[in-house]
C-alpha cells in the first residue's frame, strides 16, 4: 500500500504483452496522430490563407481544428512512446500535467462546439443580425470557451490530485482519466470529486439542450425555404458542425454514463479511443467532404503549393 505522498510514477495501461502487437499499436496509433495532425493542419492553414474564410464560422472552425490537434497530441505520444520501449510508466507530475491539458481541451471543445451551433443559428435564422451579433463578438465566445476549459480543468486537476492515493499506481486505461485515479483513492474525499464532475455533467447537459433547441429552430427555418438550392446551401453548412457533435457527445457520454454493468477494461478502452482519438482524426474529413466552400479554398491551397 503507498500514498501519494510516495508515488512519483503511474502505471499506464498496456494494450498488450506481446512485442509484436506493441508494435502493430505503435503504427496503428502514429497513422491516427498522423492523419489528425495532417487533416487539423490543412483545415488551419486554409482558412489563415484564404481571405474569403475570414468570418466568424471559419474562424470557430479554425480553432476546433486547434483543439483537437492539441487533444490527440496531449495523449497519443506517451501512449505511441510507452508501447516502442515497452513501458507503462508515466510520472506523477506528467500525469498531472496530461489530466490538465485533457480535461482543458475538451471543456473548450464542448464550449466551441456549443457556440458554433449558434453561429449556425443566427446565420440561417436571423440572417440580417448575423454582422450585428457575432462579426464583432467572435473573439469574445472564443476567449469565454477557452476561459471555461481552463477553469473547469484547474478546479478537477487540483481536486483529483489532492486526494489520498492508497491503492497502488496502476491506472487502468492508457492516459491518465479523473475515473481511474479516484479508484486509487483511500479517501472519502473522492466524494468532493464526484461533486464536481455532477457540476460538470450539468454544464455538458446545458450544452446538449443548448446545441438541441438552436438545431430544431434551423430546421424548422431552412424547411421553410422555397428554393431546394437554398435548402441544400443551409443544410451543407449545419450538417458537418451536427455530425461532428453527435460524434463527440455520443461517445463521451457513454464513456461516463455506461452502467456498471456492461463495464469491463476491454470496453472502456474501446470506448475511450472512440471518444478522444476518433473525433481530432475524423473532424477535418467531415468538414472536407461536407463543406464545399472549404473544399474549393482547401484545392486551390493545394495546387498553389505543387
Amino acid at each position: 500500500m503507498s500514498n501519494s505522498s510516495s508515488i512519483t510514477q503511474f502505471l499506464l495501461l498496456q494494450f498488450t504483452d506481446t512485442w509484436e502487437l506493441q508494435l502493430l499499436h505503435f503504427w496503428l496509433f502514429l497513422g491516427i496522430y498522423l492523419a489528425a495532425l495532417l487533416g487539423n493542419g490543412l483545415i488551419i492553414t486554409t482558412i489563415a490563407w484564404d481571405q474569403h474564410l475570414h468570418t466568424p464560422m471559419y474562424f470557430f472552425l479554425l480553432n476546433l481544428a486547434l483543439v483537437d490537434m492539441d487533444t490527440i497530441s496531449t495523449i497519443l505520444p506517451k501512449s505511441m512512446a510507452n508501447s516502442l520501449w515497452d513501458s507503462r510508466a508515466i510520472s506523477y507530475l506528467g500525469c498531472a500535467t496530461q489530466l490538465f491539458l485533457f480535461l482543458f481541451l475538451i471543456t473548450a471543445e464542448l464550449c466551441l462546439l456549443t457556440v458554433m451551433s449558434y453561429d449556425r443559428y443566427i446565420a440561417i435564422c436571423k440572417p440580417l443580425h448575423y454582422g450585428t451579433l457575432l462579426g464583432s463578438r467572435a473573439c469574445v465566445h472564443m476567449a469565454a470557451a477557452w476561459a471555461t476549459g481552463c477553469r473547469n480543468a484547474l478546479l478537477h486537476t487540483a481536486n483529483t490530485f489532492s486526494l489520498p492515493l492508497c491503492k497502488g499506481n496502476a491506472l487502468g486505461q492508457f492516459f491518465c482519466e479523473i475515473p481511474q485515479i479516484l479508484k486509487l483513492s483511500c479517501s472519502h474525499s473522492y466524494l468532493r470529486e464526484l461533486g464536481l464532475l455532477v457540476v460538470s455533467a450539468c454544464l455538458v447537459f446545458m450544452c446538449f439542450v443548448f446545441i438541441v433547441v438552436s438545431y430544431v429552430q434551423i430546421f424548422r427555418t431552412v424547411l421553410r425555404i422555397p428554393s431546394e438550392q437554398g435548402r441544400h446551401k443551409a443544410f451543407s453548412t449545419c450538417l458537418p458542425h451536427l455530425a461532428v457533435v453527435s460524434l463527440f457527445l455520443s461517445t463521451a457520454m457513454f464513456a461516463h454514463l455506461k452502467p456498471p454493468s456492461i463495464s469491463s477494461s476491454s470496453m472502456d478502452l474501446v470506448v475511450s479511443v472512440l471518444y478522444s482519438l476518433v473525433p481530432p482524426a475524423v473532424n477535418p474529413f467531415i468538414y472536407s467532404m461536407r463543406n464545399q466552400e472549404l473544399k474549393d479554398a482547401l484545392w486551390k491551397r493545394i495546387s498553389y503549393v505543387f
